[in-house]
């Protein structure tokens, strides 16, 4: 395999827009159970991994299944401005994301977490139209904006709302923007790279940092968890740190990214269903209003945005 095998490049052939929006749902799907197993990983009580454990440790092991696949296929190393790029990425998604909600599932439930996926797909929209230079219709703004504030009214309804601030909702707001950064950068950075190969070198350049945190975190607190926890730490490290980025990447390097992105109004659905069914927490007939609420503005934007109309 080389570098232009899996990359969106000018002499790539042109692929549909429905092909981004299924890899996008393939690696939604996969990051729905992200915030569950982070609850599962903590434990409810916080007497099961370290949440600096978690974040550096999932790290760690995705760094190593980056760098064994990128050996094997022999890529080429990034250049240039390239390695600034795969930084910002990787403080996103590999630093920010997983330490910010890591520390926040410490204090609040996995349904109350899903709010910060809610939120997500407006920012990762909205940075990538500042960062591409996407022009979407004026209907596709007011529909994103009608899906975000229907996830966020679905989620804060199962989570018990957000009517006081607290210091976990501050760490799930600063996860929100890390991850639209990372999503918006490694979603461009992937049409010139390969959607794979864009996260295997983001975790592989911010290893070092990551492998020091999880030292700290070993000297602090060595890592004891029942064997639910480690598994629910194993589908973080392989799935939600590595192999889902393979899915979303793509999606978003097919694009437009704007569109895309917004498949992920599904997501804090997904979560809360995942929640009901993992960790027994309330699954209403709210719920199922809700979600048809969340899913059916996603699928108005999609249309508008590729169509133009509704």
């Amino acid at each position: 395999m080389n570098l232009d095998s899996s990359a969106i490049g000018t002499r790539a052939t042109p692929l549909s827009n429905r092909t981004g929006l299924w890899c996008g749902l393939l690696g939604v799907a996969a990051f729905s159970f992200t915030v569950p197993f982070t609850r599962v990983a903590v434990g409810a009580d916080g007497t099961g991994l370290s949440p600096l454990f978690i974040a550096g440790g999932r790290a760690v092991i995705a760094a190593m299944l980056a760098a064994l696949a990128l050996a094997v296929t022999r890529q080429r190393l990034p250049r240039g401005a390239q390695w600034s790029r795969l930084a910002v990425i990787a403080a996103g998604i590999v630093v920010g994301f997983p330490l910010l909600t890591s520390y926040a599932l410490t204090t609040v439930p996995a349904s109350h977490g899903a709010v910060v996926i809610a939120l997500l797909p407006a920012a990762t929209a909205a940075l990538a139209v500042l960062r591409t230079g996407e022009h979407p219709p004026r209907s596709f703004w007011m529909l994103a904006g009608l899906g975000a504030v229907a996830a966020v009214v679905f989620a804060a309804v199962q989570g018990g709302g957000l009517g006081s601030l607290g210091g976990g909702d501050l760490l799930l707001f600063g996860a929100v923007l890390a991850a639209a950064v990372g999503y918006a950068e490694g979603g461009l950075l992937a049409r010139e790279l390969g959607a794979w190969q864009t996260v295997s070198w983001a975790l592989v350049l911010c290893a070092p940092v990551m492998l020091a945190l999880t030292v700290v975190s070993i000297n602090r607190q060595p890592p004891t968890g029942s064997a639910t926890q480690w598994a629910a730490f194993g589908y973080l490290a392989v799935v939600s740190m590595y192999l889902g980025f393979f899915a979303w990447y793509r999606g978003l390097a097919i694009g437009p990214m704007a569109q895309v992105s917004q498949v992920q109004l599904i997501q804090p659905v997904l979560s809360i269903c995942w929640a009901a069914l993992l960790l027994g927490e309330p699954l209403t007939v709210a719920t199922v209003i809700g979600g048809a609420a969340v899913v059916g503005c996603a699928a108005l934007s999609v249309r508008v945005r590729s169509t133009g109309h509704l």
